[in-house]
């Protein structure tokens, strides 16, 4: 009888409850704190947690019946908690001086200027977030890195936080998050894992352990992985690092394909099945892009740079490097097929954001696409059914790197582009009277649209320019389509055009 109940004592470990209501601050509402925040709220009824915001904007967009970001899921979560334990305010210092746990989920952009600029992360929103919690904290609190940031970024934050603590105590917890954007809401559900870093020492082992009943809530406990502070950084950027390696692997191969006339998604099945390999992030296409993976990996470059270790910053510029002329491949082969000009021709764009189920653009290769098409002076009519024509004009006439600072800070580049560029509500009326269409985002409606109807309506001859494979080139071409499909077999029309580099 006693054994029986401690294996049902075993069977509620994800039920923990907190000895004590915890209240929780988020500072940062952005696509890591928002979800995050609100998915704790729900699984967690014990727990009070306020998001804080410096942008007003922003804080009134959580509270209203249009969330600032679009997350499949999202909604739902957020309406169930907000008002109840999950609130969203501009009222920082409140909040920071009430919390006993705070996260830390501002932007750690790539620095524009100075040392490091074009790789290094800049820690200002960091560092100023940091002096914040010092100065208006009365209690012990626990903060966690929740943005990605440099290895050794903890030891940093702590010597301000100590230098300032006034009797304070704090302890520094880093806790990555591994989010896909699309996909967030159930990747927070159901997490592969949860990371959480700290120090070594009875105080560090503590706060470990609390952050980690917040998470028991829902998460098994053998998901729950406990580490230095060090690797838990490191892990972060390791595991992006990884993921666009292998991005950039499948379309080097790609570029051999369509070469030789091998076909990419035959190869990559073939390669997936191998146990070792397996079949996930092996889709080419005209590359990577959202706010974390080449960020990330500058950021790996130039750390391994610091540390002496050239050949291995070599190797992972590497991987952007494939990346950046996947695209310009993609640009040049558009260019090439279309009499090498496009030249006051209209190109539609089907799709903006970086991937299918978001609106976030930030590095979405639509932007060196639209870009490279620009520079051929050719006129762009731009159709994603998730990214409004401000964001699109804004994301066109922006200098790189600048999308992750505050709006107001955002220097924009002197080249106007709204006279090329035009956005339309719907993907037939993009592509009338195009001379070419350019698929650069795979949502899922651009696999169902009527192309008989569009091949009408278009200049001929037509040309469909396939980034992510989503459509079947045959079947176009039975139309009439002259089709170019990444690291697929080339359409004799394309066989006779200019070798491109």
């Amino acid at each position: 009888m006693h054994i029986n109940q401690n294996k049902d004592n075993n069977k509620q470990t994800v039920k923990r409850v907190l000895v004590k209501m915890v209240k929780i601050c988020c500072l940062g509402a952005g696509y890591v704190g928002g979800p995050t925040m609100a998915v704790i709220a729900l699984k967690c009824p014990d727990v009070e947690v306020v998001v804080v915001d410096i942008t007003s904007a922003r804080i009134n967009a959580w509270n209203s019946e249009q969330l600032p970001i679009y997350e499949p899921g999202l909604d739902d979560v957020v309406k169930e908690s907000r008002g109840r334990n999950l609130f969203f305010s501009t009222d920082i210092e409140k909040h920071i001086s009430e919390a006993d746990i705070v996260f830390v989920s501002v932007n750690t952009p790539t620095k524009t200027q100075g040392l490091g600029a074009g790789k290094a992360a800049d820690l200002t929103y960091w560092e100023s977030a940091a002096r914040m919690i010092a100065d208006v904290a009365k209690s012990d609190k626990i903060v966690v890195e929740k943005s990605t940031v440099p290895v050794k970024t903890a030891e940093a934050i702590e010597k301000i936080l100590i230098h300032n603590s006034k009797g304070i105590n704090f302890q520094i917890l880093s806790n990555p998050e591994f989010l896909a954007e699309g996909t967030a809401i159930q990747d927070l559900f159901n997490p592969d894992r949860v990371l959480i870093g700290g120090r070594d020492t009875p105080e560090g082992k503590k706060a470990v352990q609390t952050l980690k009943e917040v998470y028991t809530h829902w998460v098994p406990e053998d998901r729950i992985l406990t580490t230095n502070l060090w690797s838990a950084e490191l892990s972060k950027l390791a595991a992006n690092a990884f993921l666009a390696q292998r991005i950039s692997s499948v379309n080097a191969i790609s570029a051999l394909c369509e070469a030789t006339g091998a076909n990419v998604s035959e190869v990559a099945y073939a390669v997936g099945k191998d146990a070792r390999i397996g079949p996930k992030f092996l889709n080419a296409s005209i590359g990577f892009g959202g706010s974390c993976f080449q960020k990330d990996i500058l950021n790996l470059v130039y750390i391994c740079e610091c540390n002496g270790l050239p050949e291995v910053a070599q190797y992972w510029k590497s991987v952007i490097q494939i990346n950046d002329y996947q695209k310009s491949r993609f640009v040049n082969r558009i260019v090439s097929s279309m009499f090498n000009t496009v030249a006051n021709k209209k190109i539609a764009m089907l799709g903006f954001a970086f991937k299918k189920d978001t609106g976030d653009t930030r590095e979405t290769p639509a932007i060196d696409v639209c870009n490279g098409l620009l520079g051929d002076k050719a006129n762009i009519c731009i159709y994603d059914p998730q990214v409004t024509q401000d964001q699109i004009e804004r994301d066109l006439a922006m200098n790189k790197f600048d999308w992750d600072h505050p709006t107001h800070l955002q220097p924009m580049s002197p080249m106007a582009v709204r006279k090329q560029v035009t956005v339309s509500s719907d993907a037939y009326s993009a592509t009338k009277d195009a001379h070419g269409v350019c698929i650069v985002t795979e949502w899922d409606e651009f696999k169902t649209l009527d192309f008989t109807r569009i091949y009408e309506g278009m200049q001929k001859p037509a040309f469909v320019f396939d980034g992510r494979n989503v459509v079947n080139p045959e079947k176009l071409r039975q139309i009439g389509f002259i089709v170019y499909s990444i690291g697929k077999p080339l359409d004799l029309w394309m066989k006779d055009m200019p070798a491109v580099s």
